[in-house]
């Protein structure tokens, strides 16, 4: 009796183990979206099978339909991505397999992308362990062609720092960002001034943010115009610049690279609205000088 126990106990303690191994697992596709390269992942149905003339399984390497972004102009957004070539790879049971997987968005067929893998079936249910070496383009959502467009010259630096941020590389991504804001704060500021000129603020807040483009320390220039940027690029009523001068101002001697990473990951969302704000702000403007010409117009042939 006490030995059907020890079994019954020994059974269940298996059965557990698999029920937590497969609630761990992930599926194909979402580690294809979603998994950062240099990351290992238990993922479930990797293969596809199929009897050949002696009545043999084989095992091929599934080629899921999956959902990414898509930079075409036309699309812009999260599209279905499908196989881009039709041929399949064999793949057997415990031997790794070097891969790439290649995908072509469903809607324009014009943007790719490629996967780097290695892939290890560990048994015939077709779950297995899949190591990604990388993807081109990189991981990770698209940084906005506002940001971009606001950083100017230090776009490769700033690309630098999503690729470590991807990567959960904390230290490196929070040195780039720091980089970026730091060298780049006049372009940043230079923007703010034109938004506040169109929206009229008082002549001394102007005067302070010219001011402090001519400041060279980036923690001075920020204090100069703490009072005076415009009230719409406030973020949930907070200055921006001066968030990101919080962020900036930690030494990384007292961080650890989970800390980085999580700073950095704030530093470049309030970037990216910062520049999402400023750049709704004048194009209103561009919008508001449109509408107003045609309008004299119409009234100059009536």
């Amino acid at each position: 009796m006490r030995h059907n126990l020890n079994v019954d106990s020994k059974m269940e303690t298996t059965e557990n183990k698999i029920e937590n191994q497969e609630s761990t697992s992930i599926s194909f596709e979402e580690f294809l979206e979603s998994s950062p390269p240099s990351n290992t992942k238990d993922v479930t149905k990797i293969i596809d099978t199929e009897r050949d003339l002696r009545g043999e399984l084989n095992f091929y390497i599934r080629r899921p339909e999956i959902q990414l972004h898509c930079s075409e102009v036309t699309c812009n957004g999260i599209r279905f991505f499908r196989p881009a070539d039709k041929y399949s790879q064999r793949i057997k049971v415990k031997e790794p397999l070097l891969i790439f997987l290649k995908f072509i968005c469903s809607n324009c067929q014009k943007t790719t992308r490629t996967f780097a893998l290695s892939i290890v079936l560990k048994s015939e249910n077709g779950n297995g362990a899949i190591y990604k070496f990388g993807e081109n383009p990189p991981f990770g959502p698209p940084t906005s062609p506002k940001l971009i467009n606001m950083i100017g010259p230090y776009r490769d630096i700033f690309l630098k720092g999503r690729r470590c941020e991807n990567q959960g590389l904390g230290i490196g991504a929070f040195v780039y960002y720091r980089r970026v804001v730091e060298t780049q704060k006049n372009r940043i500021l230079t923007e703010i001034i034109k938004v506040a000129e169109k929206y009229g603020v008082t002549s001394e807040k102007l005067k302070l943010l010219n001011v402090a483009t001519e400041e060279i320390q980036f923690s001075k220039s920020i204090d100069i115009v703490k009072d005076a940027i415009p009230q719409v690029l406030l973020i949930n009523g907070y200055n921006p610049l001066m968030l990101l001068h919080t962020a900036l101002s930690k030494g990384l001697h007292e961080l650890s690279d989970e800390d980085c990473l999580e700073i950095a990951s704030s530093i470049r969302i309030v970037l990216g609205e910062l520049s999402d704000r400023i750049s709704q702000a004048l194009k209103d403007e561009v919008e508001l000088k449109h509408a107003l010409n045609n309008l004299n117009k119409l009234n100059s042939k009536s």
